[in-house]
């Protein structure tokens, strides 16, 4: 960012520059467009940026606080203004934004709105959209082009020659808070009298789109400039008001929030009232209210911020009002009561039409009968925007409706007129559609195992993995017990596989954009929502999320599934898949063998289950054989390689082979570090995968070891997807060291699968005794019928083992069969446990 001099008031691309310099750029404008545009702006880039920015103004002590606070005349306008810019700023707001407004938080990506067909659409830029911006709120500008960044458009903005400089040092700062610069070039923000047609015109003469505060007679003379098929989207000046019921309009609490809502901003924004409408017809009532209201009023004022001084016209617009109702007293049709000073007025006025006010915590009292309410006011509708209802509960709901039929666009509480909320429409819209358009792709049925265009043209971008200390389980469960309640609404725990199950805590936002992912993923894995029937077979209950997460995961690709969950009575879920025609079935490996195998005369018989798709462990290259050769499945892939701790990690493409599988670089940002020094490991070279999660609300789950291993598969997949891959090698917990060597689970399973032909579940189990260390090997007694040959064929395949037992006499080796239902599982996922260490528990 160039520092500013005195004559440097417009910030071009990173820049600011004096008026020759911009005059210059500005007759180039459109073919400085077109390069920026040339360039995606992914949301991801602005979310960040508006979230350091964000958290930069909420800090008293931030450089970036000091070099804005003095572009304000009052400290008490800057503390407010700030404050407001840093909450509209935060990550939560804007995702809340995007998620309303264009329905997601990377809305320009090409995904398939319905995942049974091929067609897929995104939300695209405009083009240039041009901001000319008001002069009374200064929080506007720059939030008007944070609204343009969000939807990937190149932003050029106007403020007024009276305007401070806060917008363009305050966009500089956003800018300056993104490290590839994509920011700035999409930033243009200028600051010129409206009187320099010139350069008026050469801002939109090349616009798609032009935002424009202002009256009537500023959006017709910008109307003038635009070009032909320019998109004017209009922020006029609106009209806001109060209805009060008899109920209320006597209560002092009542008149209370009516006048901070006329004192707060004076009057300055579209959203304060103008009018108070009293439920009478009476103007007795009406002369009473204002009497009644005046003292309040008074109150307020003296203790709000100092109000703006009306320039010369205004003063002159407020004497001139003021004195006409002082004139129209003598006919009865007025009363005004009036501060001393001239600081605040009340203007009682007998005939119901709505009237502007002029400002300046001016305020007119009407009345108006509820059953007159829309034939008075609905031929202004065009000029309608906030009304604040005081009344008991069934009269807010039925004037709330009333008011709306007569052109209101937002109803709120008396004292909230200019309150808002994250992802609140304005002026009866929402902004992001209007500075977008909605595109589409149609695609033939060489696309449905493609979840996103753009993953087959490049990487998704993604954040540099942050640098601090790794983070284990335990500290993901010391955060928990600091975590806030709004975002803490989901609990899961996890399995238990490799010890004591843990809690994980989600919103449901997050959880959302997890599942959409999970979901984007499985099309990749070759399931089709619009032709298959699935069986959800994955375990339920006790908080454990396997069948909830594939039920969502379902759902969102809106594909046909029948709800079983995994149950010990066989026969009746087979029952169910036979005669539900189910072809494709959801589950743990371990529970789907089983299953496979008790009920295979019928399962054979059927021949109908065609895919298999399975999450929390893996099948081995002979239980995969089994189903193809024996059952006829055709296709056998992971659904999704996830923990309960962060969610979906990846998924497995048409192409994958064993366990790999792309990454969600949507989700998580991964390292992969050496096995044994937190340093990267070298390329290709096995490692520690290392998460940092992008979407968890109130969670900063960062640099989180998750107890996988796992390898770097370089090149482009052959699927197209440019999304990076790995290759998943064990758990830690997959390496143990008994009778003084270390043993990895994974060898055994291959030496049992490639010297015995073993197609079942393999399971370890260490003991300790008073003759020393011993380490079992339980077999599935369906598939192993030698155990002594067991024996020694892995003391022949394993030269440690053998040393252990046979040469040192440190370790004991036995081979024991069992029946398939006697293996150990964890309780809540149902997941084989691999190595069961039960030395130094009491048995």
């Amino acid at each position: 960012m160039t520092p500013a001099t005195t004559e440097d008031v417009h910030y071009w691309q990173g820049e600011f520059l004096d008026d020759a310099e911009t005059a210059a750029r500005l007759a180039d404008l459109p073919a400085l467009v077109e390069k920026a545009l040339a360039e995606p702006l992914p949301t991801e880039t602005v979310l960040s940026a508006c979230a350091a920015l964000s958290a930069a103004l909420s800090d008293p002590a931030s450089a970036v606080r000091e070099r804005c606070t003095p572009h304000f005349a009052d400290p008490a306008e800057a503390e407010a203004t700030l404050t407001e810019l840093a909450a509209a700023l935060a990550r939560p707001a804007l995702e809340r934004k995007l998620r309303r407004e264009l329905g997601g938080t990377a809305p320009e990506r090409l995904t398939r709105p319905d995942a049974r067909e091929t067609v897929f659409e995104a939300w695209a830029p405009v083009g240039l959209l041009v901001h000319i911006a008001p002069g009374n709120a200064a929080a506007v500008a720059p939030l008007s082009v944070v609204e343009g960044l969000l939807t990937g458009n190149v932003n050029v903005l106007k403020t007024s020659s009276g305007d401070t400089l806060l917008a363009q040092h305050l966009l500089a700062e956003l800018a300056a808070a993104d490290p590839t610069g994509a920011l700035a070039r999409h930033i243009v923000a200028l600051r010129f009298s409206s009187s320099r047609q010139d350069w008026l015109g050469l801002m939109c003469s090349p616009a798609d789109a032009i935002a424009v505060w202002g009256g009537e007679e500023a959006v017709a003379a910008i109307a003038e400039l635009a070009p032909p098929g320019c998109r004017l989207v209009e922020w006029g000046h609106k009209i806001s008001l109060a209805y009060l019921t008899r109920d209320v309009w006597q209560d002092p609490a009542t008149l209370e929030a009516l006048a901070a809502d006329v004192c707060r901003l004076d009057q300055q924004a579209c959203s304060s009232p103008q009018v108070v409408y009293l439920d009478t017809e009476d103007a007795e009532d009406v002369f009473a209210f204002a009497e009644a209201f005046a003292p309040a009023l008074a109150k307020a004022s003296a203790a709000a911020v100092p109000g703006s001084y009306p320039d010369a016209a205004e003063e002159a617009e407020i004497t001139t009002t003021e004195l006409l109702a002082r004139l129209e007293q003598h006919l009865g049709l007025t009363k005004v009561v009036a501060a001393d000073d001239g600081t605040w007025r009340v203007l009682a006025d007998t005939r119901p039409a709505l009237t502007a006010s002029p400002l300046h915590r001016s305020i007119w009292v009407k009345p108006l009968p509820a059953r007159d309410i829309t034939a008075t006011l609905r031929p202004m509708r065009r000029y309608l925007q906030t009304a604040a209802v005081g009344g008991s509960r069934t009269d807010i709901a039925r004037l709330s409706r009333t008011l709306i039929t007569a052109g209101a666009l937002r109803v709120t509480p008396v004292g909230g007129m200019l309150d808002s909320y994250d992802g609140e429409p304005h002026d009866g819209v929402y902004a992001l559609p209007r500075y977008s358009r909605r595109v589409s792709v149609q695609t033939t049925g060489n696309f449905k195992t493609t979840a996103c265009l753009d993953d087959l043209v490049a990487p998704l971008p993604t954040p540099a993995p942050p640098t601090g200390d790794l983070l284990d389980k335990a500290g993901v469960q010391r955060q928990l017990a600091t975590l806030a309640p709004e975002h803490a609404q989901l609990y899961f725990r996890s399995g238990g596989t490799t010890g004591t199950p843990a809690l994980s805590l989600f919103t449901h936002h997050d959880y959302d954009t997890q599942m959409r992912a999970a979901a984007r993923g499985l099309l990749a894995a070759g399931f089709d929502p619009a032709r298959d029937r699935a069986a959800n077979l994955f375990f339920c209950g006790g908080m454990y999320g396997g069948f909830i997460s594939f039920f969502s995961i379902l759902e969102r690709l809106n594909a046909t599934q029948i709800p079983m969950a995994a149950s010990t009575d066989h026969a009746t879920v087979v029952e169910a898949l036979v005669t539900h025609r189910v072809d494709t079935l959801f589950g743990m490996p371990s529970y789907l063998w089983q299953l496979f195998h008790s009920q295979g005369e019928v399962l054979r018989s059927y021949g109908g289950i065609r895919k298999v798709f399975y999450g929390g462990e893996h099948f081995t290259a002979e239980q995969r054989r089994t189903l193809t050769d024996t059952f006829g499945v055709e296709v056998i892939r992971s659904a999704s390689y996830g923990s309960t701790d962060l969610g979906p990690l990846g998924y497995q493409c048409a192409h994958a082979e064993g366990t790999v599988h792309h990454i969600l670089t949507e989700l998580h940002t991964l390292e992969i570090l050496d096995p044994e020094e937190d340093r990267p490991a070298a390329a290709g070279q096995p490692g520690r995968l290392v998460f940092t999660s992008r979407h968890r609300s109130g969670q900063r789950l960062e640099r989180y070891q998750i107890g996988d291993l796992g390898r770097a598969v370089t090149g482009v997949c052959p699927c197209g997807s440019h999304a990076p891959r790995i290759e998943l090698l064990g758990r830690h917990g997959d390496v143990f060291r008994i009778g003084s060597y270390f043993f990895n689970y994974r060898r055994f399973v291959e030496v049992a699968q490639e010297r015995l032909g073993y197609c079942g579940e393999l399971q370890l189990m260490l003991t300790a005794g008073a003759a020393g260390e011993c380490l079992t090997v339980r077999l599935d007694g369906r598939y192993a019928a030698d155990p002594g040959r067991a024996r020694a064929v892995f003391l022949a395949a394993i030269p440690d083992l053998a040393a252990a037992v046979t040469e040192e006499g440190l370790l004991a080796c036995s081979v024991e069969l069992v029946d398939g239902q006697g293996f150990e599982r964890t309780g809540g996922s149902g997941k084989l446990r691999g190595v069961v260490d039960v030395r130094g528990v009491s048995m």
